[in-house]
């Protein structure tokens, strides 16, 4: 026999529900049975009781009476055929237990009682009655279709589900995120994170699909081929790898990620910077995307802040190898920075900022031209980019850990504010209002 299993407070195992039948047959009681599977006996017998299947007699005489008086009973013409004089039952081609009134059925001893089951009684091929045995298999199919059916369907009541879909709907459809949604509203959300992600996706909510900003697929990304920088030298002490080499020599210093979002070709872009430890992001309307314009921000900025607090916040900037960064050397005068370049066509190495543009797309999508805006504007869209809970920041917006990081003078002379999160508006109409 097998050693005696472990204790636990896990599920019966399907190798578990072999020994019970295999200890059934052999007639063990329930308690030797949960001794050796660690289990309370009542474990056992819930078991089998819940799982034994129902099986006919098959028998050499007649099976259809199981009547507890089948032995003595005198009925006769239960079935109302004139004529017949023939006992009920001994009646082969009637079944009087289906026609009688009186019929009680006869159910035996083991299997009203422990062991409930017939595995190991031994008249079990003469017996007549109702046999009932347990299978390993049968019970563990049983099972596992048990435990995939309640955990369908949706765990609340009607009540519930109108009160959580009356509190997300309205603030998805102003283009508010469902991280954000539920770091601020968690206490009355009835439901985890990952629960009410499912509701939105099964369309449960009032909510439609087209209401999410990231229903629609991305295209498949083309590969390109692989490109060097335009002028190598420029590179010199300021690649990627330069990079990885400064960070592990200066653990602690702030990194600033730096990119530019494109409108209309040929007008107004976006000269965007995020802050890598709180993913707080800062744009800037540039009326074309040169060398000139990025240089004049810098150049705007210092004097903004003052040296030392530009130094402050911008001590080492990681972008890409845009024709408008190709100048580090004015970018770094004075030793107000320290410019570093990623590899050529690798984005994510600066994935931070690549994937906050996707708050700014929700506002202003792909095509839309940047022409009409003023700096208002982009600060305002900022404000509410900023001000939006994040998953990957512990359910935090980016605002909040740029009040503790940068201090809220800064922020305040950058003209950033936060923005109430029931009023965070992610739509194109957030720049229509005003």
């Amino acid at each position: 026999m097998l050693s005696k299993i472990k204790a636990n407070q896990k599920h019966l195992r399907e190798i578990d529900r072999e020994y019970i039948e295999a200890a059934l047959t052999k007639g063990l009681t329930f308690k030797e049975i949960a001794r050796f599977l660690s289990k309370d006996p009542t474990t056992v017998s819930k078991e089998i009781r819940k799982h034994r299947l129902a099986h006919q007699p098959n028998m050499y005489n007649n099976t259809k009476n199981r009547c507890l008086h089948r032995k003595d009973c005198g009925a006769k013409n239960v079935c109302g055929i004139k004529n017949c004089e023939h006992l009920c039952r001994h009646c082969i081609p009637k079944d009087c237990n289906l026609l009688c009134g009186k019929y009680i059925e006869d159910v035996c001893i083991h299997v009203a009682k422990v062991p409930y089951v017939c595995n190991g009684c031994d008249r079990k091929v003469y017996c007549r009655l109702q046999k009932y045995y347990y299978r390993a298999h049968h019970s563990q199919t049983q099972y596992l279709d048990t435990l995939s059916s309640t955990r369908q369907g949706i765990n609340l009541c009607e009540s519930e589900l109108a009160d959580l879909d009356g509190l997300v709907t309205p603030l998805l459809k102003n283009g508010q995120s469902l991280a954000h949604i539920y770091a601020k509203h968690n206490a009355a959300i009835p439901c985890t994170s990952r629960t009410l992600y499912n509701y939105s996706r099964k369309s449960i909510l009032t909510a439609r699909p087209l209401d999410f900003p990231r229903v629609v697929k991305y295209k498949k990304r083309r590969k390109q081929a692989v490109r060097s920088a335009r002028n190598p030298t420029i590179r010199l002490g300021r690649t990627y790898e330069d990079f990885r080499t400064f960070l592990l020599e200066n653990p602690d210093v702030s990194i600033v990620e730096m990119d530019t979002v494109i409108g209309r070709i040929g007008g107004k872009v976006l000269l965007t910077m995020l802050f890598r430890n709180s993913r707080f992001q800062l744009a800037f309307l540039l009326n074309r995307s040169t060398q000139q314009h990025v240089l004049s921000v810098f150049e705007q900025w210092e004097h903004e802040l003052g040296a030392e607090c530009f130094r402050k916040l911008f001590p080492a900037i990681l972008t890409d190898n845009g024709s408008e960064f190709l100048d580090p050397a004015a970018l770094e005068t004075g030793d107000r920075t320290k410019v570093f370049y990623c590899d050529p066509n690798a984005p994510f190495q600066k994935g931070a900022i690549e994937k906050n543009h996707e708050f700014i797309r929700y506002i202003l999508p792909k095509g839309t031209s940047f022409d009409s805006l003023t700096q208002e504007d982009v600060n305002l869209m900022l404000n509410h980019i900023n001000s939006t809970a994040r998953d990957s920041l512990n359910g935090v917006s980016p605002f909040d850990l740029a009040a503790l990081l940068l201090g809220s003078v800064v922020l305040e002379k950058l003209n950033m504010h936060r923005i109430e999160h029931d009023e965070v508006l992610l739509k194109p109409k957030l720049l229509k209002k005003k």
